[in-house]
Formats: C-alpha cells, structure tokens, sequence
C-alpha cells in the first residue's frame, strides 16, 4: 500500500512538474479569444491619384496593426466632393479630397468632422495659406493636403525679357513687336478678379451670410477702365484652356496665365524657352498695381457621419503627412502645403511651382466669395472680351454688383 502511495506521488509531481514547463514555453496571451474590431472607412479620391492613394493606405495598414482595417477606394475627383458629398451624406466616404472652395458650404451642411486630434501639429506643418483655407471662424475642418490651384503668367523666354514680364504692358507691347499673342481668360470669375482684388477691390460675407462686394467703386471703375485697355489691345487673346495650349503649341500664343495642370503641355511645347512667374503689374490711373489671384489649395475632410472618426482623422492625417506631400509631388508634380516638403530643392526647381509660389504672396482665399459672385464676373469679362461699349462701365460694373450682392 505504501509502494502504491508512492507511486501516486511520484506521478503526480512529475505531472504537475509537465504542466509548469508547459506554461514557461508558450506565455497565455491575454487577448487570447478576443476578436479586433474591423474599421471600415470609404475613401474618395481622384482618378488619377487611384494607385498613389492606395499605396498610401496600404503603409498606413501596416502601420498600424493594432486594428483590422476595411478600407475601400472609391473614384470622386476634388471638384465633384461636395455635389457628391450632399447627394447622400450616409453614404458618402468617411475620408475625401475637396477644394477649398467647397469648404463654407460643407461647414454650412454640417458635412465636416472638426479636426480634434493633432490640430497643433496639421497646422505648424503647413503653410499659413493652406491652413487658413482649411479654417472657418477660427475652427480647423480639414487637413491640408496641396498649395498648387491658384494661377501666374507662363511666358516663352525667347519673346520676353525677365524685365518684359514685370508688367503688362511691356509684355503686350513685346509680344505685339514679334507677332504673338498674350493669353487671359477674363470672362472666368476666377481670373477677373485679379485686377479688382489687386487694386483694392474686396469680397467678403456679411452677418446675414450674403456677399459683399466693392467692384463699382471709385477703384474699381479705374480697374475697368484697365480691363477695358488690355482686352482691346491688339496682342491680347482669350478663350479656354485648348485655346492656350493649341497657341503656345503652334507659335501664335507667347505667354499665358494659367495653372500648373497645364505644366507639361506647356513646357513640352516651349522646350528650352520654357519659363513662368508670377502675374504682372498693371497700369490703373497712371501707376503700376500687382495682380492679385485667388488661392486654391486641396484638403482631405471626414465625413462627420463617419462611425469610425478616431480612425478616420488618422487616416486623413496620414494621407497629407509629410511623406506623402513629398510622394504626391513626386508621382503627379502636386505642389505639396507642408512647409518641410514645399522648401525642397526639387519643389523649388519646378518652374510652374516656383512661379505659384511667388504669385501666392499676392494670393487671396476663395472662402469668403459665395456663389453668386461667378455669373455677373463672368457676364462683366465677357462684355470687355467683345469690346461691347454700348453701356458705360460705370453701369456694367453697378450691375455687376447688384447681382452679387443680391440676398441669397
């Protein structure tokens, strides 16, 4: 009886002895059972920056592993967010690009989620324009993410001198001497403006939320009189964007202002004469006045009906971090708003984006310019462009007015 007690013993401490070792060589793991909560988030973003802002995604993935993510990719270009955006807002991506113009109207539609985490950190490390496009009255609701959609003067350096190009009208007059032509859309709103907002002209939004606007002052009738002396100059031209890279392409055309989407055709068709800069001085009353522009920059927004906006806010964070500036600039030339990324020797080489940059100390934002201003700009420009004088400037431009400023 005493062997088999023995026996029993023996056995059981070598047992409990097996199970010891057991537990040193595999730890219990204390999630062990635990399933991660999958995050689905919807992305928006253009067709052209697909594969880029997948990529993206795919890093922000594995690098942060903490979470089962479930992100789709879907095609809605900056320009078409907010329509998109206000067709559906529960359906719509948790994270998506947008111009800055949009912005008013999606804070108004109660659209964007406030930027809540690393807000100190999104603004120190973008531009001062970039961040106040983002913002409205004094709240952040978007994440910078390029400084490129504004306009200056491309010009083919073999007609023009860097002397020439400082003001307009030694530009009209050179490209006048050799037989070319110089390029403004002035019937768009968004061109026009320069010579208004350049000789002090404002646009702004009242109490009430209506615009305001100054265009029929004593300034601005002196402005049109300037507009009305540029569009009848014989070397002037206008039209749309095929018209300005059709003329630059064969000869006719010898500088324009335009944007950096029309970089490449541009350079492709000047070659070594390739060269831009900022808008020229133009003559108002016997001074010379700088153009002013309108700004345009792109951000990423989170849908505040997003079910996940922690994740979301990084995400966006992620997508227009520092890095990622630097890979949209190197993918698609996209001038980055990160003031790390902007200050780079590659960015600062880009002819069109070094001319962006000089032309956005004269910049304005689009924010406070509602929608009622682009119709009567558009209608006033395209009066100058038919040289139609049948009706004063003064009435043209009290006109104007009186429709933008018209109770929304």
């Amino acid at each position: 009886m005493k062997k088999l007690l023995a026996l029993l013993l023996a056995a059981a401490m070598v047992l409990g002895l097996a199970a010891c070792g057991n537990t040193n060589d595999a730890p219990a793991d204390d999630n062990a059972g635990e399933e991660k909560t999958v995050v689905t988030l919807k992305v928006w973003a253009a067709q052209d920056d697909q594969d880029m802002t997948k990529g993206m995604i795919d890093e922000f993935i594995a690098a942060n592993p903490d979470k089962e993510w479930d992100i789709t990719l879907a095609v809605v270009g900056e320009p078409d967010a907010k329509t998109k955006y206000l067709e559906d807002p529960a359906a719509a991506a948790d994270v998506f690009a947008f111009a800055n113009d949009q912005l008013r109207d999606l804070v108004a539609a109660g659209a964007l989620y406030k930027v809540t985490r690393n807000a100190e950190d999104v603004i120190a490390r973008n531009g001062e324009g970039a961040v106040g496009a983002a913002t409205l009255d004094g709240q952040l609701y978007a994440y910078p993410m390029t400084a490129d959609n504004g306009y200056f003067m491309y010009y083919d350096s073999s007609v023009f001198t860097a002397e020439d190009v400082q003001t307009l009208d030694g530009m009209l007059a050179a490209a006048e001497a050799a037989g070319k032509k110089v390029f403004m859309d002035v019937s768009n709103g968004w061109y026009i403006a320069s010579f208004f907002l350049g000789n002090g002209g404002t646009l702004a939004i009242d109490a009430n939320g209506n615009q305001t606007c100054d265009f029929n002052n004593a300034n601005g009738l002196a402005t049109a009189e300037a507009i009305k002396a540029f569009t009848a100059h014989p070397a002037f031209i206008t039209g749309d964007d095929t018209v300005l890279t059709a003329g630059i392409q064969d000869g006719t055309i010898a500088a324009g202002v335009s944007g950096t989407w029309n970089a490449d055709a541009i350079s492709t068709s000047l070659g070594e004469n390739y060269a831009a800069t900022k808008l020229p001085t133009f003559t108002v009353a016997g001074a010379q006045v700088q153009m002013s522009s309108f700004g345009g920059y792109k951000q990423i927004g989170v849908n505040s009906q997003t079910k996940f906006p922690v994740e979301a806010m990084d995400l966006a964070d992620w997508l227009t971090n520092e890095a990622n500036q630097v890979k949209r600039f190197e993918t698609r030339a996209l001038g980055p708003s990160n003031v790390n990324a902007a200050a780079s020797e590659a960015v600062k080489s880009n002819v069109a984006l070094a001319a962006l940059s000089l032309q956005s100390q004269f910049a304005v934002s689009q924010n406070d310019v509602l929608g009622a201003y682009w119709t009567p700009a558009e209608a006033f420009g395209t009066t100058m462009e038919a040289k139609d004088y049948s009706t004063d400037l003064q009435t043209l431009l009290d006109t104007m007015v009186a429709q933008i400023t018209a109770a929304q």
